[in-house]
């Protein structure tokens, strides 16, 4: 049997990237994976090669915009009404708005604010209160290296994914005694659309400065992301693992 088998799992932003990744990997290991994204064409598709995969799981596509809350806790009672639990919560669902600190607008620190972090907090809110009564639930919040080491550019999504690691540690400190667990992973520089627009030269740079001398694949996170959604994993939380190659170490 599936390590997931029976499970419900929520992954955000899971229409390209890192979450189509990350929904593949747990349908894989045999959850029902409720895949959320604003493109729900993408998604769709998604949820149509999983089922032609005849993968362990299923995934169900499901429309959702995480910057606003009234939609966020509609989506959370929708997938509890018809599963009747969430087992696995993945806040994956991020954006980017880069900027010199002394160009950067309000509203480019603002968006990214309420996409990365303060809708993991709508996210999480609402869903622990099912998992509390459950007594049981994974939590998996997607950072990034920037979280932990800066990055030029980037103030306002480094601020992001930083306040997303000491939210994630308190919200472990909070449930750890109900069976839930709460972890970070952060990625370094992984082959998705993000890192495809840099330039070679760029590229080439960042490899200079990664042990591994490559940029890690969307499956490298996924692997991750199932491993604390896992049994394997009950006894760790509150833990930040950098998935980057050595880059942070």
């Amino acid at each position: 049997m599936k390590q997931l088998a029976n499970q419900i799992a929520v992954v955000t932003g899971a229409s390209r990237g890192l979450g189509r990744a990350i929904a593949w990997t747990l349908a894989e290991q045999g959850a029902t994976v409720v895949a959320a994204a604003r493109t729900a064409d993408k998604l769709a598709d998604l949820a149509g090669e999983a089922k032609a995969a005849q993968l362990a799981g299923t995934i169900v596509p499901r429309a959702l915009d995480v910057t606003d809350r009234a939609a966020v806790e509609a989506f959370v009672e929708a997938v509890v009404g018809e599963f009747k639990k969430i087992d696995i919560l993945v806040n994956n669902a991020g954006i980017t708005r880069d900027s010199l600190l002394m160009n950067m607008e309000d509203e480019q620190f603002d968006e990214v604010m309420t996409a990365n972090l303060k809708s993991v907090f709508w996210l999480t809110r609402i869903t622990s209160r099912y998992m509390v009564r459950a007594r049981y639930g994974r939590i998996v919040n997607i950072s990034s290296v920037s979280g932990v080491c800066g990055n030029a550019g980037q103030s306002n999504y480094a601020a992001s994914k930083a306040g997303l690691i000491g939210f994630s540690k308190s919200v472990a400190k909070e449930f750890a005694r109900r069976n839930i667990t709460c972890n970070v992973i952060a990625p370094g520089f992984i082959t998705t659309d993000m890192t495809d627009v840099l330039p070679d030269k760029v590229k080439e740079e960042y490899k200079q400065i990664i042990p591994c001398r490559r940029f890690g694949e969307p499956a490298d996170v996924a692997a991750a992301v199932a491993f604390f959604a896992s049994p394997a994993a009950q006894y760790i939380t509150g833990q930040v693992l950098a998935v980057d190659g050595g880059m942070t170490m």
